[in-house]
């Protein structure tokens, strides 16, 4: 067992409310519970030997692994061969159905030879709150044993027998071909009753029952292009990334993986953006899936109708998925973090900054293909309204920008762009559906905000629109200008722009988002190609006509993708997978580009 496996040798499985992260080792390295923002109990992904881990594999020292998905599922399958023989671990999670929030949640773990004799070894080392909170073991029979810890209790059943290792557990089992064996995992409240044990029937039961989920949601996506194995793949990364009893998005399954290893840019990504959370459900809503937007603008709703305490901005950049606001930051000092990338922080002081992009990306969500079936209910367009009206007094100021910057606020012109797009769409969302709105108000400000952008965003020595005011640095960010409508994909301004970031940002088609060095941003050291650009200028080349270049582009970054399909944020300077995993904002991004790329070569015939 490795210490720490690369970020990319992970598979995702969920149940719709937590997610667990499974390594091609065949080890639960990261599992919090009861939802993805609660406190871990496994994770060994930031800490090997304080973290915990549940890990099901052969010792065979000539075994090898493959890891894939069953197909358009989140059924996870790890195969081992060896020269005894080939098995496999199949892990995944039921999902909820009902929107409820629970405590109790369950990994499902099977083991199964398929050939030969397969030895599994089984150790389950949970370690509740981070590792920071003691537990008591019993074993309540040969094949079930409890975890008791002061917030949570787990409960490992297995249909072969457990052994005590300490306060922790381990087995070991021999399968023949053709023989089978679960171990189960579910953890619940304080003194919560055990599962029934499992049977081999029950548990392929619940394993059909998991596939017929996933595989009858996938077939109700209207993409029917030339990826869909990628395309459906992000899809299910981003159902399993939103918690569905509030049908919030959150922006990764993990946190403090780092942007550069031995690094300090280690950020808690287990929380829902605005930003994230809006572009999430319209990569969703783009291929049909209306239930998935229709729960986030209700949780937008609330959001916008519970205005920050003590603050006038209508809404902060990110919440719990529960909606509540308060992220205080903590370094969790007893953790090494992973491969000695300190320190590992919990929560995220960001929140508390002044993002004024975050409004035109819920704005661009919230306008995008509404019928009347789906317009806003009143209560969600007052709130809107009131957003609009305060944003019409509030827009021309400095802020932190997309970026999350901690070297002061600027004018970012990419806040303008998305300001803009506030106005924009809140003015067609007002006229489609005759909502009272402040008309004149709201196109006054639109207009101003892209005349001012245009004159003071704009860079005579690069020729290009470029991060913040007075400033020459380049941003990815505005790869975004002409899929929101600011300038045109073939404005003579725009194509500047590009042709300047293909001079400066691209690097073998891999997109970095700015230079640090040239914009300090607060932080010590470098970071990888951003996978979120990437895509937004495979979307951006193709709005302009670059077809080739574009179609090039989307094929070789999709070969950046680990063997399962799942990006983390960025790729290093070895094409290693690097910050938190999954990422949302990759796997949005990714659907946006290749909507956009069918689109435009299905148009030409290509």
């Amino acid at each position: 067992m490795e210490r720490y496996p690369l970020i990319a040798d992970h598979g995702l499985v969920g149940d719709l409310q937590t997610t667990a992260v499974v390594s091609s080792e065949g080890v639960v390295d990261w599992f919090c519970a009861p939802r993805c923002d609660a406190p871990s109990v496994f994770g060994s992904l930031l800490d090997h030997d304080r973290g915990g881990y549940f890990r099901i594999s052969p010792d065979h020292p000539d075994n090898s692994c493959k890891q894939l998905y069953y197909p358009n599922t989140a059924v996870l399958v790890t195969r081992f061969m060896s020269p005894d023989g080939v098995g496999e671990v199949l892990d995944w999670m039921p999902p909820h159905r009902v929107g409820v929030a629970t405590d109790r949640h369950t990994l499902i773990r099977v083991l199964r030879c398929m050939r030969g004799q397969v030895t599994f070894t089984l150790e389950c080392r949970p370690r509740f709150d981070y590792g920071r909170a003691a537990h008591e073991l019993s074993l309540t029979d040969a094949e079930a044993a409890e975890f008791r810890s002061p917030a949570l209790d787990a409960h490992l059943q297995a249909t072969f027998p457990l052994e005590r290792d300490g306060e922790d557990v381990m087995a070991s089992i021999t399968l023949a071909a053709g023989e089978t064996a679960g171990a189960v995992f579910t953890v619940c409240a304080p003194d919560g009753p055990a599962p029934a044990p499992p049977t081999a029937a029950a548990l392929t039961e619940q394993l059909w029952d998991t596939v017929d989920f996933w595989q009858a949601w996938v077939r109700t996506s209207r993409y029917s292009g030339r990826w869909p194995d990628m395309v459906h793949r992000s899809a299910i990364t981003l159902k399993l990334l939103t918690y569905l009893p509030t049908g919030a998005p959150i922006a990764a399954a993990t946190m403090g993986l780092p942007e550069q290893v031995g690094g300090e840019r280690n950020w808690d990504y287990r929380y829902t953006w605005i930003r994230d959370g809006s572009l999430s459900v319209r990569a969703l809503l783009d291929l049909g899936f209306a239930e998935e937007a229709s729960a986030f603008t209700g949780w937008l709703t609330d959001r916008l109708a519970k205005q920050r305490d003590g603050r006038s901005e209508p809404l902060q950049i990110m919440y719990r998925v529960d909606g509540d606001p308060h992220l205080p930051e903590e370094i969790l000092d007893h953790l090494e973090g992973y491969r000695a990338s300190y320190p590992v922080r919990l929560g995220n002081g960001a929140a508390d900054q002044l993002q004024l992009d975050i409004y035109g990306e819920a704005l661009y969500a919230l306008a995008q293909e509404r019928g009347a079936e789906t317009q806003p209910n009143y209560r969600a367009w007052r709130a809107i309204a009131r957003m609009l009206d305060w944003l019409a007094t509030a827009w021309d100021r400095p802020d932190e920008g997309i970026w999350e910057t901690r070297g002061g606020q600027q004018h970012f012109t990419y806040s303008r762009v998305m300001t803009w797009t506030a106005f924009d769409r809140g003015l067609k969302l007002a006229r489609d559906f005759s909502r009272p709105a402040d008309l004149p108000g709201w196109t006054t400000a639109r207009d101003a905000v892209l005349e001012q952008a245009m004159e003071h965003g704009w860079s005579s020595t690069e020729q290009a629109l470029c991060q913040h005011y007075g400033s020459d640095v380049l941003d990815a960010s505005l790869l975004l200008i002409p899929r929101v409508g600011f300038l045109s994909a073939t404005d003579p301004a725009w194509l500047s722009t590009l042709d300047a970031m293909n001079r400066k940002l691209v690097s073998d088609s891999l997109v970095y988002r700015y230079d640090p060095a040239a914009s300090p941003d607060g932080l010590r050291g470098s970071e990888g190609t951003f996978s979120l650009c990437t895509f937004l200028h495979v979307d951006a080349l193709t709005r302009a006509g670059r077809l080739e270049q574009a179609r090039f582009a989307f094929e070789k970054m999709l070969t950046y993708a680990n063997h399962v399909g799942l990006f983390a944020e960025e790729i290093g300077p070895s094409g290693e997978q690097l910050g938190n995993f999954p990422q949302a904002f990759t796997h949005l991004s990714l659907i946006m580009a290749a909507s956009t790329l069918d689109e435009a070569l299905d148009r030409k015939g290509v």
